[in-house]
């Protein structure tokens, strides 16, 4: 695990999740009208949520964390961001949804959750989170080792075959680079903004931070498919679910995607269907 490059993404994390935030209103109120942040997909792949205990790793600024615990599971969400967190606990507090946020490196607060015996009927995951990760064998055995027997483990995240493309639609970037970190020298940069409605769920959106460059570069770290459902397979769990999807749930990927009513975004006119998303569901013997 490289700590160091994590620290160093914790910082740009920081500053993204502020901008990203300022641009969806007043969320608490959103919220309170009954508003979700939730996909068909992986709701459809975590199964019935009333009384689940349910842990959300990476849960950025707990948005769909408090979606999770409306629908009855007693959540809780881990991120190494710091404002990520504080807007969380800030966001279930005036929203009214009960859900746990801590802040903690992941790799951590897996080893200290494992070692303290805490467990779970679901560890879920989505949309972005497993390029920050520098070491899938140890994230594979942190989640197994907290899931309850029976648990499931459920990832929703964007297809690295997309993700390696730049604005031209032309591998930048490799598909796998097999623990080895990329650079990325411009940081985080504001997703929310150039997705427009696609990330505002339906709330209303505000103008927010303009034109925003992030100080803190970052580091990623590309995984394919096989990577990630191997270390989920060697650390004990059963593969139950693999879905591939050709379009991307709420984000602008690429300039030209067309949206659809769904705020599903599809490759640019012309182009063929190519995989966008993935889905996995994992089990615990």
């Amino acid at each position: 695990m490289q700590r160091d490059l994590h620290e160093q993404n914790r910082l740009s994390w920081n500053a993204a999740t502020a901008a990203h935030n300022s641009h969806k209103g007043d969320q608490a109120a959103f919220f309170r009208a009954g508003g979700d942040t939730l996909f068909p997909e992986e709701l459809e792949l975590l199964g019935e949520l009333e009384g689940v205990e349910l842990l959300h790793l990476q849960c950025n600024a707990g948005q769909d964390t408090l979606s999770l615990a409306r629908r009855g599971a007693r959540a809780t969400g881990v991120d190494i961001s710091d404002e990520a967190i504080r807007f969380a606990r800030e966001l279930s507090a005036g929203s009214g949804i009960a859900a746990q946020f801590e802040r903690a490196d992941i790799y951590d607060w897996l080893r200290e959750a494992g070692a303290a015996g805490r467990t779970f009927d679901r560890v879920f995951s989505s949309y972005g989170a497993i390029g920050w990760l520098s070491d899938l064998e140890a994230w594979g055995r942190g989640i197994a080792r907290v899931l309850r027997p029976g648990g499931r483990f459920v990832l929703v995240e964007f297809h690295r075959a997309a993700m390696m493309q730049g604005e031209d639609l032309r591998p930048l970037q490799p598909y796998r680079s097999y623990g080895k970190p990329l650079h990325e020298p411009e940081g985080i940069g504001d997703y929310v903004a150039a997705s427009g409605e696609g990330l505002l769920h339906g709330a209303p959106g505000e103008a927010g931070v303009q034109d925003f460059r992030n100080p803190h570069p970052t580091w990623e770290f590309a995984w394919g498919i096989s990577d990630v459902v191997m270390a989920l397979l060697d650390a004990g769990l059963t593969l139950e679910a693999l879905r591939e999807w050709p379009y991307s749930n709420g984000c602008l990927i690429h300039p030209g995607m067309r949206a659809d009513e769904n705020r599903r975004f599809h490759p640019p006119p012309g182009m063929p269907d190519l995989p966008l998303m993935f889905g996995v569901a994992a089990r615990k013997g």
